[in-house]
């Protein structure tokens, strides 16, 4: 495996500086939000939002080669919570079940709103109602939802601020359950983490052995570190600290990690402003067990919103946001730790709008997507990636 790592990164290097590989999703103008996840054939489906005439819908487009399919609609609605940060999802489960979730308000405050889940038997072709994916109905946020496949159906985490209403001193928490397929019950539903950061993002990769979460904790002393959890024997582990920052901040920087898997391989990249604002990654062998020393990928002054993807040879490639000037970036990071230089994938506005770029890896490509704000779009670049 070593001797395909250096072939391997001048390709990377050669893919991300060259001006091939645009491909035009066809979607309609004023789409956002987009979202990537693979199928199990390797075909990467993208879920986005648009405008519609009952208010908001939520899409998905499939490319296999170089050619997107026709655009697909999911569900669309009058009531849904739309933000930046906080987008919705398809994800292929199986090869037929598939998943997708968006967020619909569910009070008058701005930030009340619900988690629905709805599901796909035969691979997006036609859908199930939404279903709430919480037992509450406290109006408050349910939100930054990560799908992953279940045993008994479709699982999935999401930051829950339930307490927030109930209690004087509530804080949100990290929840989990599995909507049931068939049958669309929902069960199992527990606490991952009691006391998590408000608006950061969760990430979950399959392991050989087992689901895994990454998520931005918080201390008591305000100390917002990124966790990873694993869900064994239907109970998820107490989160662990994956690189000790120590970042205390008094309020949530809305940069939540990223986590790629393949076997017991396990690769977490995330964001931090402490001592100072730079990118990281660390890698686990075990599936999680234990991690190595975070390596810090970028540390001139990043805008974060990370993502990673593994690699062939035992490392990964991590794309972040810079803000000035406004672009995304990918670096090669091998296993032990070595950079590759960095590589400009786009340039684009690191405004709010942008969102969080998406990045994954179809056999022998990368392939990223984001909002472009001055084209009122989204965008999308495959990169080669052969050795």
């Amino acid at each position: 495996m070593t001797r395909w790592a250096v072939p391997l990164l001048l390709t990377l290097i050669s893919a991300c500086g060259s001006d091939d590989g645009w491909l035009d999703p066809g979607l309609p103008a004023g789409s956002s939000a987009p979202h990537l996840a693979m199928t199990p054939d390797g075909a990467a489906v993208l879920s986005y939002l648009a405008p519609d005439e009952a208010g908001t819908r939520l899409g998905f487009v499939v490319l296999r080669g170089d050619v997107w399919s026709e655009p697909q609609q999911v569900a669309a609605g009058q009531s849904w919570f739309v933000n930046w940060a906080n987008v919705p999802s398809v994800v292929p489960i199986s090869a037929d079940l598939w998943a997708a979730h968006w967020l619909r308000r569910s009070g008058t405050a701005p930030y009340a709103y619900d988690a629905v889940v709805a599901t796909s038997r035969d691979a997006g072709r036609s859908w199930s109602p939404g279903i709430t994916i919480h037992s509450d109905s406290a109006p408050t946020e349910h939100g930054f939802v990560s799908l992953f496949p279940a045993p008994e159906g479709v699982g999935a985490v999401w930051l829950d601020g339930r307490q927030l209403t109930s209690e004087p001193e509530g804080t949100m928490q990290l929840m989990s359950a599995v909507l049931r397929v068939p049958g669309g019950t929902v069960v199992e539903e527990q606490v991952v983490d009691t006391r998590v950061c408000d608006c950061c993002q969760t990430d979950v990769a399959m392991t050989d052995q087992s689901p895994a979460v990454v998520y931005r904790d918080r201390s008591p002393e305000d100390v917002r570190d990124v966790a990873f959890s694993r869900l064994r024997s239907g109970v998820w582990e107490p989160g662990r600290t994956v690189g000790k920052d120590g970042w205390r901040i008094r309020g949530c920087p809305v940069n939540g990690p990223a986590v790629a898997a393949n076997g017991s391989r396990v690769a977490v990249a995330w964001y931090t402003a402490h001592p100072e604002r730079r990118v990281q990654v660390a890698f686990s062998r075990d599936g999680g067990e234990t991690f190595s020393v975070p390596v810090d990928v970028h540390a001139e002054a990043p805008l974060g919103r990370v993502d990673v993807v593994l690699l062939d040879t035992g490392g990964a490639v991590v794309s972040w946001l810079d803000a000035l000037p406004g672009r995304l970036n990918c670096r090669q990071v091998a296993a032990d730790g070595s950079l590759g230089p960095p590589r400009v994938v786009a340039d684009l506005s690191p405004e709010r709008n942008t969102g969080f770029p998406q990045m994954i890896r179809l056999a022998d490509s990368l392939l990223f997507a984001w909002t472009d704000v001055q084209t009122n779009g989204i965008r999308t670049r495959r990169l080669p990636l052969t050795p």
